[in-house]
């Protein structure tokens, strides 16, 4: 090119040659918008000669050529004005729709020829179509629009975090794990969402090659830091995402465990019950059986025995002998009596009554008062007359044996307390019998309810207590349990259905 204003690029060979191997089409304008030369592919694609090209303005060319008219523009829409006045490259990009339907897209790129002196002296205008980079763009924005719809969609907690734990991504089932909306999120550090040294535990097993694939967190479970400090059992899985081979985010996926766990929680303790429902009913009919075996021949001693002690003189050497004989066949007595009321098929026979009555009435029918000889008793009885809906009698002989229990636990030495209360809200009415004895070890607390277990010496328990107590608070829809245990004592508490007062109802007072 030469410094002079008319334009001959026919004297520069190999520019010519390198102008036209362009593979877009491509214009060189004058300040003005003439066109001063076209390369080999502006004509191919237009089907124009050198003639009807060079000389005219491209708004000319553009507006005359139907399929080139929607590239026109005119004032300071023109890139060619803003090429002039920026000294930078410029471009634009049209939208048209072909002959045959389809949308094309072109983009008109301006670039600056500066002279000697630095300023703009002619521009260069190349045409590209875009049509499959808008098509790649729309697809790909189409793909990211998906991904993020499924995403913020999922139902687990999708978090993910930049190398300086900076937090990047947070779907709406994060924010509600963590309690952090995503402005709250960055604020805040991704170690600081879980205990101390699991974030760098966790990274440590990303990048452990044998958990797993590298950079791939298998399913495991953890605990995670909510706004409120709360630790939430989770199940994660984890990802290291790599940009050129080296680590720029993790991404983890979070299922709150703590539905799951109180579910299996609540399976695990209905299986146990079943399991204790079964064997007691199992060890019921069998100690039923036993017992009526037992009863009859047992009749008879005691009968044979007695009518013998009438006939034998006070001092027969015999007669000390037969009374032993006839205490352990009473003795036998009371343990057969033991498993015929835990064997019991009949229902319970329910009436309305005060709890706290029900306390007053279970000391006073103790028959051997010298057991509570030193032995401190409190009452702490609820203000509220609560009422409940059971058999009387057998909630009497529960509340008697734990009584019991409590007084060999001390020793005959301590304090026992009787404690009631009520939640409302829940419907239910407590007992709790509490004792200062020495504990139930640790061994033993999964198996006090089991029928026939004691940890009373050989002829002083037959371990049926617990286990008959169990059975009457089933039969009136209630539960025991061990409330506490340790070296200062035990508190056992019956739980029962509290009776809602009504117009016109009818109880029994007992006490």
């Amino acid at each position: 090119m030469n410094e002079a204003n008319d334009f001959d690029i026919s004297e520069v060979d190999w520019r010519v040659g390198v102008f036209d191997a362009l593979s877009f089409p491509t214009l060189i304008l004058n300040t003005d918008s003439t066109i001063l030369a076209a390369n080999k592919k502006f004509y191919e694609r237009n089907n124009a000669t050198k003639t009807q090209i060079v000389g005219r303005t491209c708004k000319e060319i553009f507006s005359e050529d139907k399929s080139l008219k929607h590239l026109s523009c005119s004032g300071s829409n023109c890139p060619l004005q803003r090429v002039l006045s920026s000294k930078a490259n410029q471009s634009v990009v049209h939208k048209n729709v072909a002959e045959d339907g389809e949308i094309v897209w072109e983009e008109r790129v301006f670039a600056p020829i500066f002279g000697s002196d630095g300023e703009v002296k002619y521009v260069i205008e190349s045409l590209r179509d875009i049509t499959k980079i808008k098509h790649l763009e729309k697809k790909y924005s189409d793909v990211r629009e998906l991904i993020d719809k499924v995403v913020q969609s999922s139902v687990s907690a999708i978090m993910a975090a930049d190398r300086k734990g900076e937090i990047i991504l947070m779907n709406k089932a994060a924010e509600n794990l963590f309690g952090y909306s995503v402005q709250d999120a960055n604020l805040v550090n991704i170690e600081d969402f879980y205990p101390p040294g699991t974030a760098r535990e966790i990274m440590k097993k990303l990048r452990d090659k044998n958990i797993g694939e590298a950079g791939k967190l298998p399913s495991t479970q953890v605990k995670i830091i909510n706004k409120k400090g709360d630790q939430i059992p989770v199940e994660m899985t984890a990802a290291i995402i790599y940009e050129d081979g080296h680590e720029a985010a993790t991404a983890a996926i979070f299922n709150d465990l703590r539905e799951k766990q109180a579910v299996q929680k609540k399976l695990e303790e209905t299986e146990i019950q079943l399991f204790q429902s079964e064997k007691l009913a199992s060890l019921g009919r069998l100690a039923a059986g036993v017992a009526h075996e037992i009863n009859n021949p047992l009749t008879s001693i005691l009968l044979y025995g007695n009518l013998m002690r009438e006939k034998l003189e006070a001092n027969h050497p015999l007669s000390s002998n037969l009374s032993y004989i006839l205490e352990d066949a009473e003795r036998c007595k009371d343990i057969v009596k033991n498993l015929l009321a835990y064997s019991r098929q009949t229902r319970p026979a329910k009436n309305i009554f005060y709890l706290n009555n029900l306390i007053s009435e279970s000391l006073r029918l103790i028959r051997d008062q010298k057991l509570f000889m030193n032995v401190k008793i409190i009452k702490d009885l609820d203000e509220c007359q609560i009422l409940v809906n059971a058999d009387k009698n057998q909630l009497c002989q529960v509340l008697i044996n734990l009584i019991i229990n409590a007084i060999d636990a001390m020793e005959g030495n301590g304090t026992l307390t009787l404690k009631t209360y009520r939640d409302s809200q829940a419907g239910k009415a407590y007992i709790e019998v509490s004792d200062t004895g020495n504990g139930i070890p640790q061994e033993n607390l999964a198996k006090v309810f089991d029928p026939f277990f004691t940890t009373k010496e050989v002829g002083k328990g037959t371990g049926l207590g617990l286990s008959m107590a169990y059975g009457i608070l089933e039969e009136n829809h209630g539960k025991i349990s061990i409330k506490q245990t340790g070296p200062t004592g035990t508190t056992i508490l019956l739980e029962l259905p509290e009776e809602k007062v009504t117009n016109g109802f009818q109880f029994m007072s007992i006490g």
